[in-house]
């Protein structure tokens, strides 16, 4: 590794079903673009790779490869010149990714995937808890496993599409009648994304949620969480948890955005535009 830019993180599809041992699950933030790098490069879909933010990430091949990488648009360099995913490295060629056009992170895939000592079933690391490979630095020298399938080629590679603004799907509860008017307040409410988000969580600035007038001052047991949780602060800023997630916390949920509208979160820039859609 010669470079990692601002954070290169070792992913997998995460370590679920530990919530009771107060693990989060972790994993990818962009599940489907991990997928796919992994496609591309040959190797099966839950095979570990790297997160990548903003780009600025260099290495050196110290072995002949095949990599791969996804998510929003992103220039990819080998030795210098312009290339394709997914792409051959021999042995010492350099490898840059630039920084997306769009959107926060892209995913790098290397055939046979990245070959870290797993930990509870995962290789991913966790920011929250620490469990996990530490985010990788300059110099650190990445471990391969044994290429088990043939890499498959795309005549057409879409990015990862990013917009100005998201309308993020919302099932409310469990906490929802702690608030006034719960529905209309997350549909008619207007938030941008907070530069203070992370893995943990994507933190929302805007519309305030409040309370209702028999919950205002009141405290709440701290309770379960699950990945997509709308939790909502005393100061009526809701908070939208992410894989890194606390599994337990003290305020109200308000609702749950489902998995499928999560990878477009986790690519949000800070400043882009958001709003709820209350299903049901």
């Amino acid at each position: 590794m010669l470079r990692t830019g601002p954070q290169a993180l070792v992913q997998d599809l995460g370590r679920p079903g530990n919530a009771h041992l107060g693990v989060p699950p972790s994993g990818a933030l962009d599940q489907p673009s991990l997928r796919l790098a992994n496609r591309l490069a040959g190797n099966p879909e839950d095979a570990a790779g790297l997160e990548v933010l903003l780009g600025g990430l260099s290495l050196r091949a110290n072995a002949s490869c095949t990599v791969a990488v996804t998510g929003p648009s992103t220039p990819v360099r080998v030795n210098g010149l312009l290339r394709d995913s997914p792409c051959h490295l021999a042995p010492g060629d350099e490898l840059i990714i630039g920084a997306p056009r769009h959107g926060l992170r892209c995913y790098l895939a290397v055939s046979g995937g990245i070959a870290v000592p797993p930990e509870l079933g995962s290789r991913s690391t966790d920011v929250l808890s620490g469990i996990g490979p530490s985010p990788l630095r300059a110099g650190d020298e990445i471990p391969l496993g044994t290429p088990t399938g043939i890499p498959a080629g795309a005549d057409v590679l879409p990015p990862v599409q990013v917009a100005d603004e998201l309308t993020v799907p919302i099932h409310l509860g469990p906490r929802d009648e702690w608030f006034d008017d719960p529905a209309g307040r997350l549909r008619d409410g207007r938030w941008t994304v907070s530069e203070r988000s992370n893995r943990v969580g994507v933190r929302l600035q805007g519309t305030a949620l409040e309370r209702t007038a028999h919950h205002r001052g009141r405290e709440l047991p701290s309770e379960g969480l699950v990945t997509g949780a709308v939790q909502v602060p005393a100061d009526g800023q809701p908070v939208v948890f992410l894989a890194d997630h606390p599994t337990t916390g003290g305020y109200p949920v308000i609702g749950v955005v489902p998995p499928a509208a999560l990878p477009p979160l986790a690519q949000a820039r800070p400043g882009t535009l958001l709003r709820f859609r209350p299903q049901g």
